[in-house]
């Protein structure tokens, strides 16, 4: 077993995808005029991985037929041979526990923004081992984020690979001794996190999250936490909450396929309540983890 520099788990022969053909991961890569590579002009997915199994995975895909429909590009192949693509990659990678990194690029083409009529969408996928006693960690203390500015552009709704603001917000957020950053609107408002979805639970106990539109990512995560909490009888308020009122709140946390559900013990300094991970956090990780393995996997 290797160990990157970044400290990561690295299998054996680490193998990606790309364009039909399983490659060692060193040896990949794209055209240098892919329009990803040029102008960000594609999208992606993370798929996490569990007990050699793909989670929450058909939403997943369908988020990524509604984020290439959105900029124009079609599937580069069809939803059964996608599938077959992605368990292949776990495989070849002997992933038990980690991610998938789903790209699709608009392909290669003459450097020109307009984009080209007749170009064939590149596919990438990758895949990670993760440490789950790291997560587990992180849910039994808990973790702090900072908030900054939200300078990204309008449609956050499509899972962009644009990034730029999202990396130097949790550039700054890892540097300040945090995990996450939250973005906050010009009205003072949170909308989500670098690469989560941002909830607080009010004095009342109910969990609130902001609602979808087009300035947050309907997180998959997310949306599964929804639907346990409603089997479960939760009343759950969709609606924006500002930075003020997420430092008085009595618990908070985030939710992503990377982490599922971690606790916020700290918001730009302050304590979130107790300052202790408390028991709704506690509670929602476990409704989705109990929905999760019931939702078909690919």
């Amino acid at each position: 077993m290797h160990v990157s520099r970044a400290g990561h788990l690295l299998p054996p022969g680490r193998i990606a995808y790309v364009d039909g053909r399983y490659i060692r991961h060193g040896a990949a890569g794209v055209h240098v005029e892919d329009r990803g590579l040029q102008f960000a002009d594609s999208v992606y997915e993370v798929i996490a991985v569990s007990n050699a199994r793909l989670v929450d995975a058909a939403p997943h895909l369908a988020r990524l037929e509604k984020s290439l429909s959105s900029i124009g590009i079609n599937m580069p192949v069809c939803p059964a041979s996608l599938a077959v693509i992605l368990n292949e990659t776990a495989r070849r990678n002997q992933l038990r526990e980690g991610l998938l990194y789903l790209q699709v690029t608009r392909g290669a083409a003459s450097r020109d923004h307009a984009a080209p009529d007749n170009a064939c969408p590149t596919l990438i996928v990758t895949a990670k081992r993760t440490d789950a006693s790291l997560m587990q960690a992180r849910r039994g203390s808990g973790v702090a984020v900072i908030s900054t500015a939200d300078i990204r552009w309008a449609r956050c709704d499509i899972k962009s690979t644009g990034l730029l603001p999202n990396v130097l917000a949790k550039t700054e957020a890892r540097k300040q001794g945090a995990y996450e950053a939250w973005f906050v609107d010009g009205d003072g408002f949170v909308t989500e996190g670098s690469s989560t979805n941002a909830w607080m639970v009010g004095s009342d106990g109910a969990p609130i999250t902001r609602s979808l539109h087009d300035n947050i990512l309907a997180g998959i995560t997310r949306s599964v936490l929804l639907q346990a909490m409603s089997a479960a009888g939760i009343v759950v308020q969709e609606r924006a909450f500002s930075l003020e009122e997420a430092y008085g709140a009595h618990e908070a946390f985030i939710s992503s396929a990377t982490g599922g559900v971690i606790p916020v013990v700290q918001i730009d300094g302050k304590a979130v309540g107790s300052g202790a991970v408390g028991p709704v956090a506690k509670h929602m990780y476990a409704l989705y983890c109990e929905l999760s393995r019931k939702i078909s996997m690919v």
